[in-house]
C-alpha cells in the first residue's frame, strides 16, 4: 500500500498528515514562507513518518501539476520549484481549494469557497475537479478577496464582513447554480450563521483529498460517490 504525505497550506499554518496517522502536525505559514523553506520544515516535522509520495495543496493557479503563478500571501520562489527533487519522492500539486473540495464532496455539482487569508474556490462538475480563480474578480470597489478575505475582515469589521460574505455567496450561487455549496477555511467559524443553501466544510478533509489524488493516479477526476482515504 502506498503511503501518502498530504500537505495543506492554510492561511496561517501549513498542516501535514501521513497515511495511517490520526493526528495532523502543523507549523506557521505567512509571507516569509518560500517553497524551499516549506519543504525543509515539512521534512523536519515528518521525519518519523513513512511516506512514498506527496500531495500539496497550493494557494494559487496550478496547471498540469505545476504552480504557474506566485501566491499572493506567501514568499516567492514557488513557480518552477522542483518539489519532487526537494522531497526525493514523487509529488503531485493541486490548488488548495480543489484539495478541500475533493475531501468535502458529497453529491452532484458542488461549489467550494474557502474563507481564509484570501478566497479559495473550486467546483466539482460531473465528476471533474475544476479549480477556479474567483478571488481577484472585480467586486464593488476592489475584488471578492478584498471584501471576504482577511483584509476585508480587518478593514470592515466582523458584522460588515459577514454581510459581504452573504452577498458574495448569493451572487456566486446565482451565477454558477451548484447543487451543493461548501464554505471552508479558518474564518467560517466567524459567521453567526451560514448563508442559505450552504454547509460548513471540514478543513481536515483536505487530507482525504490529498490521499485520494494518489489512490486515483492523476487527481483530475472525482467519482460521484464519496471517496475514502486508504
Amino acid at each position: 500500500m502506498m503511503n501518502v504525505l498530504a500537505i495543506d497550506r492554510g492561511g496561517t499554518h501549513v498542516r501535514i498528515l501521513a497515511s495511517g496517522k490520526t493526528t495532523h502536525r502543523e507549523f506557521p505559514s505567512g509571507r516569509a514562507l518560500t517553497a524551499k523553506r516549506m519543504v525543509v520544515a515539512v521534512t523536519k516535522l515528518a521525519k518519523d513518518w513513512k511516506y512514498d509520495v506527496v500531495s500539496i495543496g497550493y494557494p494559487g493557479l496550478v496547471v498540469h501539476g505545476r504552480p504557474v503563478s506566485e501566491p499572493h500571501n506567501l514568499g516567492p520562489g514557488w513557480v518552477g520549484f522542483d518539489f519532487a527533487a526537494a522531497f526525493k519522492r514523487p509529488v503531485t500539486v493541486i490548488n488548495d481549494a480543489a484539495l478541500q473540495a475533493l475531501g468535502n464532496y458529497k453529491r452532484g455539482t458542488m461549489l467550494f469557497l474557502g474563507l481564509g487569508t484570501g478566497l479559495g474556490s473550486a467546483m466539482i462538475v460531473e465528476g471533474m475537479v475544476v479549480p477556479m480563480e474567483l478571488a481577484h474578480l472585480p467586486y464593488r470597489k476592489a475584488t471578492y478577496e478584498d471584501y471576504v478575505g482577511i483584509r476585508g475582515l480587518k478593514q470592515h469589521g466582523k458584522e460588515r464582513w459577514r454581510r459581504h460574505v452573504a452577498d458574495v455567496v448569493e451572487r456566486l450561487i446565482a451565477a454558477l447554480e451548484p447543487d451543493d455549496v461548501v464554505l471552508g477555511g479558518d474564518n467560517v467559524k466567524k459567521l453567526k450563521k451560514l448563508p442559505p443553501g450552504c454547509r460548513a466544510g471540514d478543513n481536515a478533509k483536505a487530507f482525504i483529498g490529498g490521499f485520494w489524488l494518489w489512490a486515483h493516479a492523476t487527481g483530475v477526476r472525482r467519482p460521484m460517490k464519496k471517496a475514502r482515504p486508504s
